[in-house]
């Protein structure tokens, strides 16, 4: 099974009585929800919904959690986490020199996999594991993998998106399982659910293609010189971008360019998402 070793990427550890009761209470994933072997998205939120923290979060043993996210946010989400936790009996640490490994295949890799690897969710018909800890090894080259996360239109904090701009709509984690939407309270719960009641989640991460090499990520995506989106993560021709979908369908409806730079783009869902662009794009728009 082809892997990697992601050398930007960092473990939290949270333990103890509390741990799960402490980490439901202010997470958007639902832990109820959250099995042995499997790693899925969440986010820590402000008040107002925006997302401060991603992660994929594990479960590690009783009462105990790993929580990876960037390297470069981990002790300052450390810091959020410790303020969050006022009388809770739970541990919060960062590990130092811990190895995150992931590997992929198909389906039938799944059987061959490491025994401690965890299943991460976000990727339904590809298999994508990841491990903690170990050694060292030569793998893939890790842009391999980003190759693989772009294709199939998963967007990570940093590389696609800036924290504390985007709400959790935005960026897919209502549809790859990363806000629980039965769950109790949790901070900036309010407004996702209002979001996801009223229907009213218009940025979304779309997968951006060209006949030509991308422009770098940060890009502007305009029609007509009017913003709809920024691009994301780039592979060559290929790319993410985070757009506003009733502008990027009424460009479609009127045969407009869709331009990342100089760049003309074609905007498509990625094949697992269930949402959709709006019918009437226009009205959309103008509401």
């Amino acid at each position: 099974m082809p892997f990697a070793q992601l050398k930007d990427r960092a473990l939290i550890s949270v333990s103890g009585p509390d741990a799960e009761h402490f980490l439901q209470n202010i997470l958007t994933t639902d832990l109820d929800a959250l099995r042995h072997g499997e790693a899925k998205p969440g986010a820590l939120l402000s008040p107002q919904g925006k997302i401060l923290f991603d992660f994929l979060i594990s479960r590690a043993g009783d009462n105990a959690f790993h929580l990876e996210c960037r390297a470069d946010i981990a002790d300052d989400f450390v810091r959020r986490l410790m303020l969050y936790r006022l009388r809770a009996k739970a541990d919060i640490a960062k590990q130092d020199q811990a190895l995150v490994t992931i590997a992929w295949g198909d389906d039938s890799s799944r059987s061959v996999s490491d025994s401690t690897a965890l299943a991460d969710t976000r990727f339904r018909d590809i298999a994508i594991s990841r491990t903690y800890g170990g050694e060292t090894k030569d793998g893939d080259d890790p842009n391999t993998w980003q190759k693989i996360r772009i294709g199939y239109g998963i967007a990570e904090s940093g590389s696609d998106y800036q924290l504390g701009d985007a709400f959790p709509h935005d960026v897919l984690l209502d549809e790859t399982g990363g806000v629980g939407f039965k769950k109790g309270c949790y901070i900036g719960q309010e407004v996702v659910s209002r979001m996801q009641h009223r229907g009213t989640a218009r940025r979304r991460v779309l997968i951006a293609s060209a006949d030509s090499p991308l422009p770098a990520a940060g890009a502007e995506l305009t029609v007509a010189g009017r913003p709809v989106g920024t691009l994301g993560s780039v592979d060559g021709r290929t790319g993410l971008a985070v757009a506003r979908i009733d502008r990027v369908k009424a460009a479609i409806d009127a045969g407009e360019a869709i331009m990342a730079g100089e760049t003309p783009v074609k905007l498509a869902i990625p094949a697992w998402a269930k949402f959709a662009f709006p019918q009437d794009a226009a009205s959309a728009e103008e509401a």
